[in-house]
């Protein structure tokens, strides 16, 4: 396995929390941020299960960190042709509650105060909701990276959701919890090995370790999804016949993704597992007629997946009010 190894570029610029550029960029129009706060969650609903998208805020990243095994030029000229920054990639944070049954399921925590100031706001954003966090009774973790894991704790060190059961793939604890991890991995990593240990170690959490194809809840159940991480997981929904895939970090890009399905970033810790991960799942979507949601897809990443050719494509997912 080829551990990742993000550029010293990226690292420093989560550790500062760097704010988004607001250069303006040559040859497109590139929308600012509103004066007042977006909207910060959808809700829809799949068979019998109330689905809630939720922001965690936002990341912004170096977009030198997309298609890491392509040619750079051309992958610059991707991000171009879809009038997307080639100097940052602005990056969504899409957090999945799942209400089915006597069940309340939330998929990854977020960073919390520990990771950029501009995530972090899913506890806030569950309030806008209407929920209270106390009535959740499950935490599904996909894996253990800063977004999705580091907002476990409170300011006490302590689990942010002390009344909810706490559920991690056995392979991905397994690693992150290794005895010298941390002095194994490139130095600039070492804060995220670090992390996720206190993250997983965290007081009031009893974790249920969970393999491929386990159930939850009724009605919601994992998959594996290696590569991103060497344990990643997937978490699948099913009700009334209709099934939600959402897919954690194993597809974090909506046009590189789908148009390059073999292109992987500097983040995926196995770029050739990630891939083969990818692949997988797209065809499973496109087979099934799955919708689809990527945490980190541009908010609120729900969707299906359309063949096209040797590539895919994201068709979004028509909004519907009441």
């Amino acid at each position: 396995m080829t551990l990742f190894r993000p550029s010293r570029r990226d690292i420093l610029a989560m550790a500062a929390s760097a704010p988004a550029l607001t250069l303006p960029a040559m040859g497109r129009a590139e929308l600012g941020a509103p004066a007042m706060t977006n909207p910060s969650h959808f809700a829809f609903t799949l068979g019998e299960a109330k689905l809630t998208v939720i922001s965690d805020g936002s990341l912004q990243l170096a977009a030198n960190g997309l298609g890491v095994n392509a040619d750079p030029e051309e992958v610059k000229a991707f991000l171009e042709s879809y009038y997307l920054s080639t100097e940052t990639n602005y990056s969504h944070t899409n957090h999945l509650l799942v209400e089915l049954g006597a069940a309340k399921v939330l998929v990854d925590v977020g960073s919390g105060n520990r990771f950029l100031d501009t995530a972090g706001r899913l506890m806030r954003n569950l309030d806008a909701a209407g929920v209270d966090p106390a009535t959740i009774t499950h935490v599904v973790i996909t894996h253990a990276h800063p977004d999705h894991i580091w907002g476990i704790r409170d300011d006490f060190d302590e689990a942010i959701l002390p009344d909810a059961a706490y559920f991690i793939g056995r392979a991905e604890r397994d690693f992150w919890m290794q005895d010298g991890l941390a002095s194994s991995v490139p130095a600039e990593m070492q804060q995220f090995v670090v992390g996720a240990q206190n993250s997983i170690s965290v007081d009031g959490a009893e974790w249920e370790l969970l393999s491929d194809g386990q159930e939850v809840a009724p009605g919601i159940r994992v998959i594996d999804t290696p590569g991103h991480t060497p344990g990643h997981m997937s978490v699948i929904v099913e009700s009334g016949g209709q099934q939600l895939l959402a897919t954690g970090d194993a597809m974090s890009h909506i046009y590189t993704n789908f148009a390059h399905p073999g292109w992987y970033n500097n983040f995926d810790m196995d770029g050739d597992v990630t891939v083969a991960t990818r692949r997988r799942l797209l065809d499973m979507a496109v087979a099934d007629r799955m919708a689809v949601l990527g945490y980190h897809f541009p908010f609120p990443g729900v969707g299906h997946v359309m063949k096209d050719g040797e590539a895919y494509r994201f068709v979004p997912a028509l909004w519907k009010w009441d």
